[in-house]
Formats: C-alpha cells, structure tokens, sequence
C-alpha cells in the first residue's frame, strides 16, 4: 500500500462524502464504567527508554503520560474490569444483559471473539460479538446497540470500547509510539421515551484513505512471518499529516451535520466529547465551530489516544464529574482508521 504514492497524496486531502443523518431515538444509558490499567507511561520515561523527545510530545499532541497494559493483561481484561464498573454503578443483576457488544482492533486473539471471553467472565447469558471500525468502533457499536433496543430485541445492552494499542504500535516509531495508550470503556443502554437519546447521527467510512492508517501485516493478506516481523509490519503505520487533516475536517463537518439535522446549535449543546486522538486536531475542529474550550471534555494529557476506548473512557469521567445528566445534550465523535467515523447527539 505504501508504494502507491499517487494515492497516499491523495488521501492528503481527503473529503469524505458522508450519507445522510439518521436518528434512534427511545433509547438511555443508564449507567458507565471504565478502566486504566496501572502501568503509568510518562512522557520522561519515553525520552529515557526510547529516545523520545517529550517536548515534542507535549508541543505536538498536548499528551503527559499515558497507560499500557501489564505483561499479564489483554483487551479482554480490561473490558472485563470497564463492564464490572458499569454494572456495579447500574445496581442491576448481570443476568438481565441481553446483549455485549465490544468494540476493538486489538483483540485478544482472532477468535473466540473478546466478547465472547468478556461474556464467560462476566458470566451472561446472552449473545456476545467484537465490532471492528477501529476508534470508531465505540460509537459503531453504540449505534448498533441502540438499533437492537429501539427494535425491541434488546432490553440491557453492554457496549464496550476497548484496546490494548500498546502491543501494535511501534516502539522504534518515536512520532506515533507515544500517541497511543490503553483502556476500556462501557455503558449500559436500555429503552427510553421519544424525546431521549440518539437525536441524529452521522455514521460512515471512506475506504479511499485506508492507505493512511493501517496495520499491514498479521492478517490474510500477509500472515505473521520471520520476515513481516523483522520488517515491522506487524505495528501500525500512520501518515500522520493526512490523518491530522482528514480528522479535523470529519469531525467539523459531522457535528455541523447533526445539528443542522435537528435544528440544534452549538449554544444548545452542554457538552462535547470528541475522540481524545490529538489536542491539535480537537482545538483545530472547535475552533473552527466557534466552541468554547470549556465545553469541551479532554483526558487526553493523561491517557492518550485510547482508539475504542477513547469516548467511553471520557463519557465515564464526564458522568462522575457531574457534567453529565437528565436532559442533557452531548455530542460525541470518533474517527479512525478505515476510514470510519461517527457522530452523535445524544440527549442524556
């Protein structure tokens, strides 16, 4: 992929056409969870370890430190303790979850799914599955959730969003290897009246850009070999100019979509939550969108880019800080590789 020059200058300057606004309304996140596992990464310690420049790091992604999983820990571990914290906060019998859906490109292996192994864990009794659109994958698998509530199919739906990027990001890429850290994320979704939840969503993917962010190796197309892993073809791999430039512009028009879809302006919404991938690219899009930095929720300094985990991870924080509740209006976004994206507001 990387030898079509042509088409990686493309990409650079990617508009992504996007289908039109849906909404699904009737449908309420009764509760959150989320977890950070305790290896604290600290851009000092990259400098020292890795020969990263933390100056670099702070100037450029306005990230401090980050958190990576420990030797023994893998996504499935740090969904299962995401789900743990949200259905303790919901109060409710675990046997009453009706569907797990967990959105993730780093599972724990190709098959069983991490749903299925978070499932046997958390010990439900209800059909489980993994949703790949990278840090898109949270709000895909919400969207997904929300559609089998609004249905009726679904009573208690966990959405998870986790990932372990520590384990496929390049140790020796000093400008994309201090981006990435791991978490999970969770909420509970259960059937709401008509004038709450999704009030119009943005939904897409531009396969044009896949050629920007990818992982080549370890798939179909290339299997794990000697030779893939002494090249690195196993770790991901990211323009990040084109993405920076693609993301800012997706998360702008996305969020003028979904107001302009509902009347709604920018002065209505309480609170934004966009993906936590670069500050540069979240002060870029709001300031773009004449949004107030106060009414923008950011954890990034602390945890990085988080891909699946981002959202809920910071939906999670949002909630326990008060800034969420009844009747609230949030906006959350994220965008990754695929391209995908997907956007949301969302009356709490």
């Amino acid at each position: 992929m990387e030898s079509n020059g042509k088409l990686v200058a493309e990409s650079a300057a990617l508009i992504s056409r996007r289908p039109r606004c849906r909404q699904l309304r009737g449908v309420r996140i009764i509760a959150t969870g989320s977890y950070v596992p305790d290896g604290v990464i600290s851009n000092e310690f990259l400098g020292q370890h890795y020969g990263c420049d933390p100056e670099w790091i702070i100037r450029r992604t306005g990230i401090q430190e980050r958190r990576h999983a420990l030797p023994h820990q893998a996504t499935s571990d740090l969904c299962y303790e995401a789900a743990r914290a949200c259905i303790d906060q919901a109060g409710i019998d675990p046997g009453d979850i009706d569907l797990l859906i967990i959105g993730t490109y780093t599972p724990d292996m190709s098959f069983p799914s991490t749903g299925c192994i978070v499932q046997e864990r958390l010990g439900l009794l209800c059909p489980a599955v993994d949703l790949q659109a990278a840090c898109a994958g949270f709000m895909y698998a919400l969207v997904t959730g929300a559609t089998y509530i609004k249905a009726g199919v679904s009573k208690l739906a966990l959405i998870i969003g986790g990932d372990t990027n520590s384990r496929i990001a390049n140790p020796h890429d000093q400008k994309t290897f201090p981006l990435f850290g791991d978490a999970a994320g969770a909420v509970l979704l259960a059937p709401d009246d008509e004038d709450h939840g999704i009030l119009s969503y943005s939904m897409g993917s531009d396969g044009r850009g896949g050629c920007i962010l990818y992982r080549p190796a370890c798939g179909s197309r290339l299997p794990p070999s000697a030779d893939l892993l002494s090249q690195g073809l196993h770790f991901l791999r990211m323009d990040g100019r084109a993405v920076f430039r693609w993301a800012t512009n997706i998360l702008c028009d996305t969020v003028a979509d979904v107001l302009a879809d509902t009347g709604y302006s920018i002065e209505d919404v309480d609170l934004f939550i966009p993906h936590q991938a670069n500050i540069r690219i979240i002060n870029a899009a709001m300031d773009s969108l004449k949004i107030p930095r106060e009414r923008v929720f950011c954890n990034l300094d602390r945890y990085g880019n988080t891909s699946a985990a981002s959202i809920p991870l910071a939906l999670d924080e949002a909630v326990r800080a008060g800034l969420v509740g009844r009747d609230k209006l949030i906006i959350m976004s994220g965008f990754g590789a695929g391209l995908a994206w997907g956007t949301a507001l969302f009356r709490w």
